[in-house]
């Protein structure tokens, strides 16, 4: 191995690590945008190009994980610990792969119409993804960022609590106004699967928060 390679797995990769993270979050990012406009302003005979983009920033996703797997695995020394970096990836490609899960919901059940707690479900999400996102660009710098990162990490579980109470009075809703027996069992599973995108968008705040907790 020449001594550029050897040096190379010794030194610090914050200029690698931290783009990388970087990207997958704006991928995240979009995700949750295209999907607020599938719920919101998009017609029926648009689902399956909004969808199509989706499942597209999925797979980008996926790779850019893989990526990031890889340069943990040829890297000695890193910004953070490795298991840290690497559930920080896990976590945010997580909510990707469930935005893309909504969105082919929606493409498969193509519902005559959304009610108003779908559509405020794809606002927190979008809210939540933002939010994830600036945290992550602090990442960055760590030490400086003490009073903005509390910010983000209290408003990601703002939204969290918000997006239980949609949801629960959505379903409630759902159950006494939807007459259609099979409209209500696709706008259910739709609703359920906003959820769990909303949980797991607080669930990589959760991981940012021990990270800033370990290094600040």
């Amino acid at each position: 191995m020449k001594i550029n390679n050897i040096l190379s797995v010794f030194t610090p990769k914050d200029v690698k690590f931290l783009p990388l993270l970087k990207d997958l979050s704006d991928i995240m990012v979009k995700s949750a945008s295209l999907l607020h406009d599938l719920l919101a302003f998009t017609e029926k005979d648009q689902r399956p190009e909004i969808c199509r983009l989706i499942k597209v920033e999925e797979t980008n996703g996926d790779k850019l994980s893989n990526s990031i797997s890889k340069e943990l695995n040829n890297t000695f020394i890193t910004p953070f610990d490795r298991e840290d970096i690497n559930e920080l990836a896990d976590k945010i490609e997580e909510v990707i792969d469930v935005i893309n899960r909504a969105a082919q919901k929606v493409l498969l059940y193509d519902p005559d119409q959304f009610p108003d707690s779908a559509v405020q479900m794809t606002e927190i999400v979008q809210k939540g993804t933002l939010e994830v996102q600036s945290a992550v660009d602090g990442l960055e710098h760590l030490k400086k960022s003490d009073v903005v990162f509390r910010k983000h990490y209290k408003e990601i579980k703002a939204l969290e609590e918000e997006a239980d109470g949609i949801y629960e009075k959505g379903i409630m809703d759902l159950f006494r106004n939807e007459k259609n027996t099979v409209e209500l069992i696709k706008l259910k599973e739709i609703i359920q699967e906003l959820e769990k995108a909303a949980n797991k968008v607080n669930s990589t705040g959760k991981i940012l928060k021990t990270i800033f907790v370990k290094y600040a």
